[in-house]
């Protein structure tokens, strides 16, 4: 997996899409649409179909993790922290990988995952879609660890300049926020861009091949592309974006089980604060977990605001970025209906 994860950023593989995603760009770019957005609320509810899927427990024997090769989760998941905290507890562990925020949230919205990490957007659409789940925890990263790259030798030069222009990102991702912020700092909306609904991976290489003008991005893919030479940082998120991330866990599951919920989050604060403090050891760890090179992850790690101790239960200052990012989005017709993002924040009973 990881030699793979190098080659579509390295070389330019563009991997085929699935039957969900649509086809490769070279078989027709697909744009973004109201329609396709409606789509996505559909894609849970048919999770919820899918043979081996089932309702969460109301007395936890197994925990079933969604994870993305990357931060506190991965480097929980190579040292084994979370099986040896829940061991008492008679609680195995099991993980599923996921490429993106979106697909990882219809899975546990629909019962199939108990908890998972994801940005900003993805909780959003899970909700809309009616997905049993909660915010339980959340962490912060490095705004410059998100941006929007041109080519090098791009006519684009301003943001202004993305008017009119092929701009890429994965619909109902945080790198989806960053392109809308991006555009409202200038005065231009969604509808003055030609939104293309890539994969990270997909994205990597019609940026390659100038099938796009610009790509919308996050930390690793975003770093590994910085270091080619051809690519130029257009903007960070720096200063547009607050950067949070959030612990997401299927609503039953939590009912029933709320001090699993507690204990983990805890571990993870753990494994964030050892890793912090460790950098060195840290990068070698996630470079073999991910694939990416040292020196690449030592710039993702190194990030001014990064720190990966920053774990902790749904503050104030969270909940309302939360509502106000909900609202924007539906006032722009990306979500279709007002969302209560409080309603589904959950937080641990004083003990």
């Amino acid at each position: 997996m990881s030699i793979e994860f190098m080659e579509f950023i390295k070389i330019g593989i563009s991997k085929r899409w699935s039957a969900e995603t649509g086809p490769t760009l070279n078989e027709g770019t697909t744009m973004i649409s109201r329609r396709q957005t409606l789509g996505l609320f559909g894609a849970a509810a048919a999770t919820a179909l899918l043979p081996g899927i089932n309702g969460a427990r109301a007395a936890a024997s197994e925990f079933r993790i969604g994870w993305q090769k990357n931060g506190v989760l991965a480097l929980a998941k190579r040292r084994g922290a979370l099986e040896k905290r829940l061991a008492d507890r008679g609680i195995t562990v099991s993980w599923e990988e996921f490429t993106s925020g979106p697909p990882l949230l219809e899975a546990l919205g629909a019962g199939a995952l108990d908890f998972g990490a994801t940005g900003d957007v993805p909780p959003l659409f899970a909700q809309a879609a009616g997905g049993h789940l909660y915010y339980v925890g959340l962490y912060r990263g490095s705004p410059a660890g998100s941006a929007i790259l041109v080519r090098k030798d791009s006519p684009i030069q301003t943001l202004e300049g993305l008017k009119g222009k092929k701009v890429a990102f994965k619909r109902g991702s945080s790198a989806h926020n960053v392109t809308v912020k991006v555009l409202r700092k200038v005065g231009l909306t969604p509808q003055d861009i030609e939104g293309v609904d890539l994969s990270p991976a997909d994205a990597a290489a019609a940026f390659k091949n100038g099938s796009i003008d610009a790509w919308s991005i996050w930390d690793p893919y975003l770093a590994i592309a910085e270091a080619d030479p051809e690519t130029r940082v257009l903007t960070t998120a720096e200063g547009i974006v607050d950067s949070y991330s959030f612990f997401l866990a299927n609503a039953e599951f939590t009912d029933a089980n709320g001090q699993v919920i507690t204990d983990v989050l805890d571990e993870l604060k753990q494994v964030g604060r050892s890793a912090q403090s460790n950098l060195d050891q840290t990068i070698k760890e996630l470079s073999e977990i991910t694939g990416v090179p040292p020196e690449i992850t030592r710039v993702t790690l190194t990030r001014a605001g990064t720190d990966l101790g920053s774990v902790s239960g749904i503050t104030d200052a969270a909940a309302a970025y939360q509502q106000g990012l909900a609202d924007e989005f539906y006032k722009l017709g990306i979500v279709p209906k007002q969302l209560h993002t409080g309603d589904i924040i959950w937080r641990a009973k004083a003990s």
